[in-house]
């Protein structure tokens, strides 16, 4: 079966939009647990209660069953809360209760408050148990010869940790705490697909975010139903013909240079990673190929790659 363009949003922005159905969307946030730290009277993250009930009765937690929030009660400054929560995680994952916690990365990622600080950092697999935003980039590369474009388009190491095999954009990457979205493009486009730094930087083009609230799937690889709100940096890069993307670690198998129409026949396939062909959605509207002329839901899906969290961001 063919996917719809709406189908792709919807696989990666699959949590109630209130915009669409208002009470779907209040009746689904009132099943979940806040999380908060001491101090600051706002969610930073939703979790399932199943998660949320882990925490319960452990140190400098604080489970209310009440009000629906689990408030990290330790801490003053961003170093002491990140201390605490580490030292929960690393005793949670030693008792091998959460398989998403088994792909420990020792990669930090940064929660931020609404005056933009940083409250804390937390282990990357760690954060999709506690629902917070997480923030990357991804960058797609392109060519124009005789007037058609064609984009370069890699295939997932089959050995990766999550959506093993799958399609990507053509660099993409998390972003770690202290590293600039830009920096951090340089860094992956190095890294997978062996583009030179000096030709990153000269020629790159960045062209603003998309954001989603994603609910994650079996191949997202550890429990399901865990929610990870995402917000992606997306940049384009026109690349020369004689330049030609190659995979430098063992994060991407090869690359492929593709028409439009194969990139839409690819995804409507479901081979694209879930985010990935959101990334390609903007992409298309961005450059004329999506338009309200030539897709029913035009509106909709340009509204959910723009959505607006519940929660702060940076």
């Amino acid at each position: 079966m063919s996917l719809t363009n709406l189908d792709l949003v919807n696989e990666s922005d699959g949590f109630p939009y209130y915009q669409v159905d208002p009470d779907l969307y209040l009746a689904s946030i009132s099943t979940y647990y806040e999380l908060r730290v001491s101090g600051y009277n706002y969610g930073l993250g939703y979790m399932l209660p199943s998660v949320a009930e882990v925490f319960r009765g452990v140190p400098n937690w604080e489970l209310d069953d009440d009000e629906r929030t689990l408030t990290l009660t330790e801490g003053t400054d961003a170093a002491s809360r990140s201390a605490a929560i580490e030292k929960t995680l690393l005793a949670v994952r030693a008792t091998g209760h959460f398989k998403v916690l088994d792909k420990w990365r020792n990669e930090l990622f940064p929660v931020y408050g609404r005056g933009k600080e940083l409250l804390f950092n937390v282990e990357r697999s760690a954060s999709p148990l506690f629902g917070v935003v997480t923030y990357g980039v991804h960058l797609t590369a392109y060519v124009k010869k005789d007037g058609e474009m064609k984009i370069w388009v890699p295939r997932r190491a089959r050995t990766k940790q999550t959506y093993g095999g799958m399609l990507d954009n053509t660099v993409a990457g998390g972003m770690a705490t202290g590293e600039p979205a830009f920096e951090t493009m340089v860094r992956e486009c190095g890294e997978e697909a062996s583009l030179p730094d000096d030709l990153v930087r000269k020629t790159v083009k960045p062209a603003g975010c998309i954001t989603y609230f994603a609910i994650r799937g079996e191949k997202a690889g550890g429990e399901t139903g865990l929610l990870q709100p995402e917000c992606e940096y997306i940049y384009d890069l026109e690349l020369p013909e004689d330049v030609v993307p190659k995979p430098s670690d063992d994060e991407v198998e090869e690359f492929y240079l593709w028409s439009i129409e194969e990139v839409k026949a690819a995804m409507a396939k479901g081979e694209f990673k879930p985010n990935c062909a959101l990334v390609m959605l903007d992409f298309f509207i961005r450059h004329g190929f999506l338009t309200a002329e030539n897709e029913r839901d035009f509106i909709e899906i340009v509204a959910r790659l723009h959505r607006k969290f519940e929660f702060p961001t940076l």
